[in-house]
This record gives C-alpha cells, structure tokens and sequence, in this order.
C-alpha cells in the first residue's frame, strides 16, 4: 500500500490529509481558499491519486500559511508513500496546455528536493492567491517530498496558467511514480534515493 495519512497542527493551521498513489483521482478538498481547492481536486484527478484534505489556518491574515504548510503536508506524505522508491520509474515529464497557457514540468522523484520555476503571473495572482504563493506551494512540496521539479509556465491567464501548472505536475508525478515490473530495485546508481 502506498498510502500516507498526516495530522500537522501548528498555531496557524491545522491540516489532516490522507494520500494513495495508486488511487483513481477521487476525495474531498477543503482548505477554505476556494481556487486553491480547485487546484488540488484537479491536481489529484490528473495524478489519479486519492487525496483527501482538510485544513483550516488564519485565513484572516491571508492565504500564505494555509497553501504554504498544505505543500509541506502533501510533500511529506508523497515522500512517505513513495517510501525507499523501489520499483518506481523515478523520471517523467508532461505539458498541459489550457488555452493560451502551457505548462512543461520534468520531475525527478529521487529524494532530493529543488524546484525551478520558470514564467509567473500577475501581481493579482490566480484566485485572489498571490502568484508568488503559487510558486511557494510547489517548493513546499517539493523540498519536503524530495523531489526535484522544473516547472516553465507561458500564457496571460493566471487561471489558465495555474491550472495547467498543477495538471502538468499531477501527470508528470503520476509516471514518476508508476511501478514498473522490470525495476526490480530503487532506480539509482547508489542504491537508494
């Protein structure tokens, strides 16, 4: 089973989140930023993952904390679902386009957390959710799941280019993590990821 269920409290927020890599795309979203929501529910219909979360943070600031420590629990339970990442193809890429918009993500899932982020939006952002912050989810994923991403965004529509960017990303992670029957090991010259 490549599953992963998190409870992370903290003054700020307090998100409980439950993860299976080998799901069929369904669960239920409710971090209390609407856009974000639909951002996740379309990331796990596209990385057919099963991904259920519920957060609830001090959105009366704003949104930074809620999104940010999301992408630090979704990053900690994909690095424990994957687990010592033995049998997983470690290496993909995707392009989505969504109108206007393209996004091309190549991912490595090998343990070492980096992210690369190429284009941007607004300074209104996608949603009412600032565009850096956008960028700040996925290098919260990335450095806690160790994985190591490149994500290059075009286009003029920051919805068009969020989305993309989060369906790129499901599908390019959903390869990265595929098993395949003729790795019999961890895919990596050292041994481990």
């Amino acid at each position: 089973m490549r599953t992963s269920e998190i409870h992370r409290a903290t003054r700020e927020t307090d998100i409980r989140l439950s993860l299976d890599l080998d799901g069929t795309g369904a669960g239920t979203i409710e971090t209390g930023v609407p856009f974000f929501d639909h951002m996740l529910t379309s990331f796990a219909r596209h990385g057919r993952l099963d991904l259920s979360i519920r957060a609830t943070g001090d959105l009366a600031v704003d949104a930074h904390h809620t999104v940010e420590d999301i992408g630090i629990v979704l990053g900690t339970a994909l690095a424990e679902a994957v687990g010592d990442g033995r049998g997983i193809t470690r290496f993909a890429d995707a392009a989505v386009p969504m109108d206007e918009a393209l996004a091309r993500v190549a991912l490595d899932v090998g343990g070492r957390g980096y992210l690369v982020f190429e284009g941007g939006f607004s300074p209104v952002g996608p949603g009412g959710i600032p565009g850096d912050l956008i960028e700040h989810f996925f290098y919260s994923l990335c450095t806690n799941a160790g994985i190591t991403a490149h994500i290059a965004v075009t286009g003029s529509n920051d919805h068009h280019i969020c989305e993309a960017a989060f369906k790129a990303f499901a599908r390019a992670l959903r390869a990265a993590v595929a098993v395949d029957p003729s790795i019999g090991d961890v895919p990596s010259t050292k041994g481990t990821l």
